[in-house]
C-alpha cells in the first residue's frame, strides 16, 4: 500500500467518524429539543388547568347554583368528594347572604411539576358584595396553592388551599 492510498483511506476513515459523529450530535439536539417542547406543553397545561379551578373558585354567585358546579368539574380525589359534600351548604350561604364573589388570576406559577404531579402558586384579585357589604362591591385579593394530578389527558386540583393572611 502507497503512502498516497495509506492518506486516502485515513481521510475517508476520518470523515466517516466524522459524519457518524455529527449524526449523532444532531440526533441529541433534536431529542433535546423535542423534551423542552414536552416540558413547555406540561407547564402550559398545568397553568391553564390551575387557572380555571382557581377562576371558577372566586367567581360564585348566590343566583347562580351551577358556579359551584365548575369547581368540581376540575377536582378530583377526596378535594372534590369534600367539595361536593360541601356545596349544598355553600350554596345555602350564599343565598343566604345573597353574596355574589369575582375574581380572575392576575399571576400564576409553577413551583413543582412532573409527569403527572405538580404545584402552581396564583393570585387574584376581584370583589365580593353581600348582605354585610350593603350589597356593595369589596375589594377582595387572595392567593392559592393549587395541587394538580394528571388522570389521562386532563390536569385535575387535588387540593386547594389558600395562602397567606385572607380578609
Amino acid at each position: 500500500m502507497t503512502t498516497a492510498s495509506r492518506w486516502l483511506t485515513a481521510l475517508v476513515v476520518l470523515l466517516l467518524v466524522l459524519a457518524v459523529v455529527g449524526g449523532a450530535l444532531v440526533w441529541r439536539r433534536h431529542g433535546d429539543r423535542a423534551d423542552a417542547r414536552t416540558t413547555q406543553e406540561r407547564y402550559g397545561n398545568v397553568l391553564a388547568a390551575a387557572g380555571r379551578e382557581v377562576t371558577a373558585f372566586v367567581n360564585l354567585r348566590y343566583d347562580s347554583p351551577e358556579s359551584l358546579d365548575a369547581v368540581a368539574a376540575g377536582a378530583t380525589g377526596d378535594f372534590r368528594a369534600r367539595y361536593l359534600r360541601s356545596s349544598p351548604h355553600v350554596a345555602r350561604v350564599l343565598a343566604q347572604h345573597r353574596s355574589v364573589s369575582t375574581g380572575r388570576v392576575v399571576w400564576s406559577g409553577v413551583s413543582a411539576v412532573s409527569p403527572d404531579r405538580a404545584t402552581v402558586i396564583a393570585a387574584t384579585t376581584g370583589t365580593v358584595s353581600n348582605d354585610r357589604t350593603g350589597g356593595k362591591q369589596q375589594p377582595r385579593n387572595f392567593r392559592f396553592r393549587v395541587t394538580l394530578v394528571r388522570e389521562g389527558a386532563r390536569w385535575l386540583t387535588a387540593n386547594l388551599q389558600f395562602v397567606g393572611d385572607t380578609p
